[in-house]
C-alpha cells in the first residue's frame, strides 16, 4: 500500500474499534484531518454497514476503511455447554437485575453478505484480521480500486498474508487493546512485542517489500517516531483515541480508561477469543469457569455488557485497551492527531 496513493498528510490508521467505540463522526474527523479514519464494522449488519459508510461519506471526501473479522469456522456449541455456560452467569444476572435470553447458533454473522456491503461501500481501504480474505475477494476488492490490509500477529501469518496477496500488513504485538489478530481462534498468544515483531518481518526478504503498518502501546510522538524509524511505513492506535470526544466510548468504559495506569490482561472471558483489557470484576471472577468458542461467548456476555452500561458500572464491560500507560486525551480527535505529529517528520 502506497501511503502517497491515498494521500495522507499523517502516516496514522485510527484503529477499527468495533462494539461501540468507532462512530461515524470519529471516522470522518480522522480523515479530514489526515489520517486513515476506519469504521469497526465486524458486528454490523450489512445494511448497517451501508448506513455507517454513508454517514461517514457525508462528513469527509478523504479516504477511510471498513474492518471486518474473518469468520473462525469454529462450531457452535452445544445446546448443552450454552447451559452449562449460562448458569455461570446466574449470579451477575441477579447483581446486575437483567435476564440472559436463550441464545442459539449460528453465532457469526453472514460475511460473504458482510464483504459484499463492504465492497457496494467502495472505502479506499478494506481492513481484517483473524485469518486470511478469501482471495476472489481480494480481486473484488482490487478490481474496484480498494486497498485491502490484513493483520498479524506473527512473522508466519505475515508471509501467508503476503502471499495472500494483500496491499500492506497491520502488525499487531502483544501490547495491543481489544482482540488479538491471531489466525487459530483457539491457539495461545505468541506474545510477541510490536518492535519485535516489526523488527522480525523486516528482516524476511518477501516482507521488507510489504508496508508494514506498527500497532499495539504506541500512545505518544515518541512512540510513533521509534516505529518509524524502526522502518514502519505507518502506525496504527485505538487506545489513544478512545476517550476523544467523538468516539462511540460509554461513560463507565471512559471513567476505567481514566486512570493514568491501567492495569490490562489477556482474557477470552467476555468473547471466547483471546482480547487485552482492563481488569474488572467480570474478567477477574470468570477466569475459572466455563468460556464458549467465539462468538457464542460473545453474544452471551453482551446482555451483562449491556446492562452494565445501563447500570452506570465498569464492572461487567469489556474494558479493552492496551498497555500504554499516561492520561488520555479527552478533547478531539482532530486536536490529539495534529498534536501527536507536531514533533514528528513526515517522511513518507
Amino acid at each position: 500500500m502506497s501511503l502517497t496513493r491515498l494521500g495522507l498528510r499523517y502516516p496514522l490508521i485510527v484503529a477499527p474499534m468495533a462494539g461501540g467505540p468507532s462512530t461515524p463522526k470519529l471516522t470522518a474527523i480522522s480523515s479530514n484531518t489526515g489520517a486513515l479514519g476506519s469504521i469497526g464494522a465486524a458486528y454490523l449488519t450489512p445494511n448497517q454497514i451501508k448506513i455507517a459508510a454513508d454517514e461517514v461519506k457525508k462528513n469527509t471526501q478523504k479516504p477511510f476503511a471498513i474492518n471486518l473479522f474473518v469468520p473462525s469456522n469454529t462450531k457452535d456449541p452445544t445446546p448443552n455447554q450454552i447451559h452449562i455456560a449460562k448458569e455461570e452467569l446466574k449470579p451477575y444476572e441477579q447483581q446486575l437485575h437483567v435476564k440472559i435470553p436463550d441464545i442459539q447458533g449460528p453465532f457469526d454473522h453472514d460475511f460473504d453478505q458482510q464483504v459484499e456491503a463492504v465492497l457496494d461501500a467502495r472505502p479506499s481501504v478494506f481492513s481484517f484480521c483473524f485469518g486470511l480474505l478469501p482471495k476472489e475477494y481480494i480481486k473484488k476488492a482490487h478490481d474496484e480500486g480498494i486497498l485491502v490490509v490484513g493483520t498479524a500477529t506473527t512473522v508466519d501469518e505475515a508471509i501467508l498474508l503476503c502471499k495472500n496477496n494483500v496491499d500492506a500488513i497491520v502488525l499487531q504485538g502483544v501490547e495491543a487493546g481489544g482482540h488479538r489478530g491471531i489466525f487459530d481462534v483457539q491457539a495461545e498468544d505468541p506474545q510477541i512485542s510490536t518492535f519485535n515483531l516489526l523488527n522480525d518481518c523486516l528482516k524476511n526478504k518477501m516482507l521488507c517489500k510489504v508496508p508494514l503498518i506498527a500497532a499495539g502501546g504506541i500512545m505518544n510522538s515518541n512512540h510513533i517516531k521509534k516505529m518509524l524509524n524502526a522502518g514502519a511505513s505507518a502506525v496504527q492506535m485505538g487506545t489513544a483515541f478512545l476517550t476523544c470526544t467523538e468516539a462511540g466510548t460509554s461513560a463507565p468504559y471512559r471513567r476505567a480508561l481514566s486512570k493514568e495506569s491501567r492495569d490490562t490482561e489477556l482474557t477470552r472471558v467476555f468473547s471466547g477469543r483471546i482480547a487485552r483489557g482492563i481488569k474488572n470484576k467480570f474478567l477477574n471472577e470468570m477466569k475459572t469457569k466455563n468460556i464458549l468458542s467465539f462468538p457464542a461467548q460473545n453474544t452471551l456476555t453482551r446482555f451483562l455488557r449491556n446492562a452494565s452500561v445501563q447500570n452506570d458500572s465498569e464492572d461487567y464491560l469489556s474494558l479493552w485497551s492496551g498497555t500504554g500507560e499516561g492520561t488520555l486525551w479527552t478533547g478531539s480527535a482532530e486536536d490529539l492527531i495534529k498534536d501527536l505529529f507536531d514533533n514528528v517528520p513526515n517522511k513518507h
